[in-house]
């Protein structure tokens, strides 16, 4: 029997161990997506305990404390940090099989050297040592990022963000980490909110721009992406329930904005004609402004309407969806690549059913302008798993050149979550190693050691086109 998380978890055969020891864990993170504050970071943020850094807005954890009916007080509430993390060390003692239970117990063992398993009769033990070691000096939110070895963070910043910390962030020389901001546009594609307007009204604000037509939206975000570029952002990330694809005429376009903006209903055709608009405009200007584009989707979020009223969105009642029209992508990206060509695209479903569907989809539209221009994305949210991430790189492999794939994200709002890193790097090694020990493939370090290497860091910083060294 293996010891528990060692040196070697997760890697079952010879030639895996070689390929994560000598070349995945020798290399940089490389965080091309994530959720966490660049004030906190310019701030260089200290905890006061470990509940603060690991519950404090991680939905992840909140489900399963609510599916181990731990009540509301504990998870979201008002009961004390320590009450908090206790009840999650309750919780974690059932979590066989999760992610959790391996990203929790590499965080303990990384940034605090805590190899006890952590449950209710060791909880007050580890809150201590760990509590005790955040208080040092090198605990801080910087110094948690240097530990994990990261060269550079992309956070998600709305249009309207100013991006301060940013800036004050770049001119910091003590701090060699790049921060950058990524656009996500969400609040301004979805027209079917009931605060959209509210929302135009602070993109006027922030673009200096009055907001009367559909031309005149197109202009103020045109003018808000040129702020961004100027501030160092070269991605854009869109959240979308499915990449929709319904074309309609300018005038059309014009009157379901002026629709809106009278405060009358629009119908769901209306909305959707609308979103494909936006998006095919927004795909044109990071094709001229060289950025990479995200699209997330496959999410139905918020289903718990009176949780949702309670607590807001991103609070752990979010479900995979299967109404994507594969179609629909295909002729969104066909149409952009008509319009001016398409940008470096990365493509995400939350619907591991996808992933075949997402394999031959960018087979279609690879062209000279980048290696693996088109990529299939990590498994995400809820596809982060050992099996999920099996799953999608075979189906890559399968179908396309796994070689090429830019990695792993964190998707993360914890400056705790790097470990995540290694944990996909862990199971990429013993996929390959498998394959290796097999014989499906040579073990032969000079071919090995650029795809290990690549996929763990290289790969995402010539793709970004990041100002990094490749290791």
């Amino acid at each position: 029997m293996k010891k528990f998380m060692d040196e070697n978890f997760l890697l079952e055969t010879e030639c895996a161990k070689d390929l994560f020891h000598n070349y995945a864990s020798q290399v940089p993170v490389l965080d091309y997506h994530c959720h966490i504050d660049p004030q906190e970071i310019y701030e260089d943020r200290k905890f006061d305990n470990i509940a603060q850094v690991w519950l404090g807005g991680d939905h992840y954890k909140w489900r399963q404390m609510r599916s181990n009916g731990i009540d509301e007080y504990y998870i979201t509430g008002d009961a004390s940090d320590w009450e908090k993390f206790e009840k999650y060390a309750e919780t974690l003692e059932k979590a066989i099989g999760n992610p959790l239970f391996h990203w929790s117990h590499l965080e303990l063992q990384r940034f605090f050297g805590i190899d006890t398993v952590l449950s209710r009769k060791t909880a007050k033990e580890i809150w201590d040592k760990a509590n005790a070691m955040l208080q040092q000096d090198d605990m801080s939110v910087r110094n948690l990022i240097k530990k994990s070895n990261v060269t550079l963070i992309c956070t998600t910043d709305d249009p309207i963000d100013d991006l301060k910390w940013h800036k004050l962030i770049k001119e910091d020389d003590s701090f060699d980490v790049q921060v950058l901001p990524a656009w996500r546009p969400d609040k301004a594609v979805n027209i079917n909110k009931p605060d959209y307007m509210e929302y135009i009204a602070k993109l006027e604000k922030a673009s200096g721009m009055q907001i009367e037509s559909f031309e005149d939206l197109k202009k103020a975000l045109a003018n808000r992406m040129d702020f961004f570029a100027q501030n160092g952002c070269t991605v854009a990330d869109h959240g979308l329930d499915y990449v929709m694809y319904v074309p309609a005429s300018d005038d059309e376009i014009e009157a379901i904005f002026a629709k809106k903006k009278n405060g009358e209903t629009l119908t769901n055709e209306e909305v959707t004609k609308f979103k494909t608009a936006i998006m095919l405009f927004l795909a044109k200007q990071n094709k001229k402004h060289d950025w990479v584009m995200q699209l997330h989707y496959g999410c139905k979020r918020d289903n718990n309407t009176k949780m949702f009223e309670k607590l807001g969105p991103d609070t752990g009642f979010d479900c995979i969806s299967n109404e994507a029209p594969g179609s629909q992508l295909a002729d969104f990206l066909n149409a952009v690549n008509m319009d001016g060509g398409l940008p470096r695209t990365i493509i995400y479903s939350l619907n591991p059913g996808d992933d075949e569907l997402i394999g031959t989809i960018v087979g279609c539209f690879q062209d000279s302008d980048a290696i693996g221009k088109i990529q299939q994305g990590s498994a995400w949210w809820f596809n982060d798993t050992k099996t999920g991430m099996q799953k999608q790189m075979t189906s890559l492999a399968n179908l396309g050149l796994l070689g090429n794939f830019v990695g792993m994200l964190t998707d993360s709002r914890s400056f705790l979550s790097y470990p995540r890193h290694e944990y996909f790097r862990r199971i990429m090694c013993n996929l390959i190693g498998g394959w290796v020990e097999n014989g499906e493939f040579p073990n032969d370090p000079e071919l090995l050691a650029p795809i290990v290497k690549g996929i763990s860091y290289n790969n995402a910083v010539r793709y970004f086109n990041f100002d990094l060294e490749q290791k």
